[in-house]
C-alpha cells in the first residue's frame, strides 16, 4: 500500500483529503508545518509527498530543498491556489513532479498521484519507451531543431540542449539516441537536480560494498549501465564542483572509479546534457567548470519555449488529446472555439509539460467529445478574461493588477494580513473585503 505524507495547514481540507485517499487504498500521514513534515520524513519512509505551497513556517519549496539536501528522492506534488501558478512552475524546475490547483478535483488528483508513483526520479530507462511517438512540430523553430538533430545524431559528439523547463529536452535527447549508431544500446537518464553531491557520485560512478554507511552491496553506476549507449544528464548545471571534476575525467579518459573502489573501469558513453540555465554565465560566475563546459558543448541546440513555437501548439494539443484518450479510455475529438482561444492565448510558463497535463486534465473532465472552457484550469480562464471577453476595459485591467498585487503581498508577508494591509497602504477591513471580492484563497 503506497504511503503518502500530506503537509497542509488547513485541517478541514487535510482531513477530507486523508479520508478520500484512504478510500483509494493509500496509507496517509499528515503534518501541518514544514518542521513537522521534516521530522516525519526523517523517521518514516514515504512513497509520495503531497505538499501545500503556503504554510505557517515557510513555503512548500523550503521542504523540497530539505529533501534534496538530504538526497531523498520522493515524488512531490504541490497543491496551490490558482494565483500561485507561476510559483508552481518554479517548483517544477526544482524537480517537483506536478502541481494541483485548489480546489482539488478528486479524479484529477488520483490521476496525478498514480502518474507520480510510476516515476523513478533516477530515470534509469531504456529506449523501449514510447519516445517514438514524440512529435516535432511544423514551425520554423521545430524544423531547425530537426535539422540539427539529424546532423549531430550519427556522430559521437556531446550535445547540450538548452531551454526552459518542460520544453521536451529529454524527448529530444531520446530522438538523438534513436537516430544514432548507438540506438540498439541503452539510453539512461538522470535528473541531476534531484541529487545531493554524495548521492550523485554513487549514482553516476557506482560504489563498492562497505564504501559508506548503507552500501550493503556493490552497485554499478549509470556510466557503466549506459556504456555503449547514451547517458542523458538533465539539469547538469546542478552538479557540484567535485562531481564536475569526476565527470570531466570520465568523458576525457573514458574511465571511472567507483566510490570505495581501487580498480578503474572502462566506459564508452555518448553524453547529452540539458539545462534551463545559461551555462556560459555559470562558467563566468565560476559555478561551472570551463573545461567541462567546452567538453559538453561540442554541439548545442536551443529549445524554444512553447509560446514562441507558433501554430505548433495546436498540433501538440491534438497529439496530447490522442494520448489522453488512450490512457483514460475517453473519446474526445474536439476543442471548442472558446476553449481553444484561451489555450492559444495562454503563455505556458510550464511549456509542453504544462500543456500535456492541462489537456489530460481537460480530457478527464470532459463527458462528451468536445473540451469546453469549463474543463480548463481556473487560472487560464482568469488570465484570458482580461483580453478575450467583451468587457475588456480599463476597469478589468485595474482589477487584475490589484488582485495580483494583493496576492504577491500576502505571499511576501507569509499571509500576515496586518503587515500586508500596511504595505498596501489600506486598512485590514478593506483588505479582507478585497480578498473576498477577488476570491483569493487564504
Amino acid at each position: 500500500m503506497p504511503k503518502i505524507l500530506i503537509v497542509e495547514d488547513d485541517l478541514t481540507f487535510s482531513q477530507s483529503l486523508t479520508s478520500f485517499l484512504e478510500r483509494h487504498y493509500f496509507e496517509v500521514a499528515v503534518s501541518n508545518k514544514i518542521t513537522d513534515g521534516s521530522k516525519q520524513l526523517k523517521t518514516n519512509v514515504f512513497d509520495l509527498l503531497l505538499l501545500d505551497y503556503r504554510l505557517p513556517d515557510g513555503t512548500g519549496l523550503d521542504l523540497v530543498k530539505v529533501l534534496q539536501n538530504a538526497g531523498k528522492r520522493i515524488p512531490i506534488i504541490i497543491m496551490t491556489s490558482f494565483n500561485d501558478v507561476r510559483t508552481a512552475v518554479t517548483s517544477i524546475k526544482m524537480g517537483v513532479f506536478d502541481y494541483i490547483i485548489k480546489p482539488v478535483n478528486p479524479d484529477h488528483l488520483i490521476m496525478v498521484i498514480k502518474d507520480a508513483l510510476k516515476i523513478d526520479p533516477l530515470k534509469n530507462v531504456n529506449t523501449t519507451d514510447d519516445d517514438s511517438r514524440f512529435i516535432s512540430g511544423n514551425s520554423e523553430q521545430s524544423h531547425k531543431i530537426d535539422q540539427h538533430i539529424k546532423l549531430v545524431a550519427p556522430t559521437n559528439m556531446s550535445v547540450i540542449l538548452q531551454g526552459e523547463s518542460g520544453t521536451g529536452k529529454e524527448q529530444l535527447a531520446r530522438k538523438i539516441h534513436r537516430l544514432s549508431k548507438r540506438a540498439n544500446k541503452a539510453f539512461v537518464a538522470i535528473d541531476c537536480g534531484a541529487l545531493s553531491s554524495e548521492l550523485a557520485a554513487s549514482e553516476l560512478f557506482g560504489h563498492t560494498k562497505g564504501a559508506f554507511t548503507g552500501a550493503i552491496a556493490d552497485k554499478k553506476g549509470l556510466f557503466e549501465l549506459a556504456s555503449g549507449g547514451t547517458l542523458f544528464l538533465d539539469e547538469v548545471g546542478n552538479l557540484s564542483y567535485e562531481i564536475q571534476v569526476k565527470l570531466l575525467r570520465a568523458l576525457q579518459e573514458k574511465v571511472i572509479l567507483p566510490i570505495g573502489g581501487s580498480t578503474i573501469r572502462q566506459v564508452d558513453v555518448r553524453l547529452i546534457a540539458a539545462t534551463n540555465d545559461d551555462l556560459g554565465k555559470s562558467v563566468k560566475n565560476q559555478h561551472f567548470r570551463t573545461d567541462l563546459y567546452h567538453r559538453l558543448n561540442e554541439f548545442s541546440i536551443m529549445v524554444p519555449p512553447l509560446r514562441k513555437r507558433g501554430n505548433d501548439i495546436q498540433l501538440f494539443i491534438r497529439h496530447f488529446i490522442e494520448l489522453s484518450n488512450e490512457e483514460l479510455g475517453k473519446s474526445v475529438k474536439h476543442v471548442s472555439d472558446e476553449a481553444m482561444e484561451i489555450l492559444l492565448g495562454y503563455d505556458w510558463p510550464g511549456n509542453l509539460r504544462e500543456l500535456k497535463n492541462t489537456i489530460k486534465r481537460a480530457v478527464l473532465l470532459t463527458s462528451d467529445d468536445i473540451i469546453e472552457k469549463e474543463a480548463l484550469p481556473e487560472e487560464m480562464v482568469f488570465e484570458a478574461k482580461s483580453y478575450l471577453n467583451d468587457d475588456y476595459d480599463l476597469k478589468s485591467i485595474q482589477e487584475t493588477t490589484e488582485r495580483n498585487l494583493i496576492v504577491k503581498t500576502l505571499q511576501q508577508t507569509g499571509n500576515n494580513k496586518s503587515q500586508a494591509a500596511k504595505l498596501l497602504n489600506i486598512d485590514r477591513k478593506t483588505l479582507y473585503k478585497k480578498i473576498s471580492r477577488y476570491n483569493i484563497e487564504e
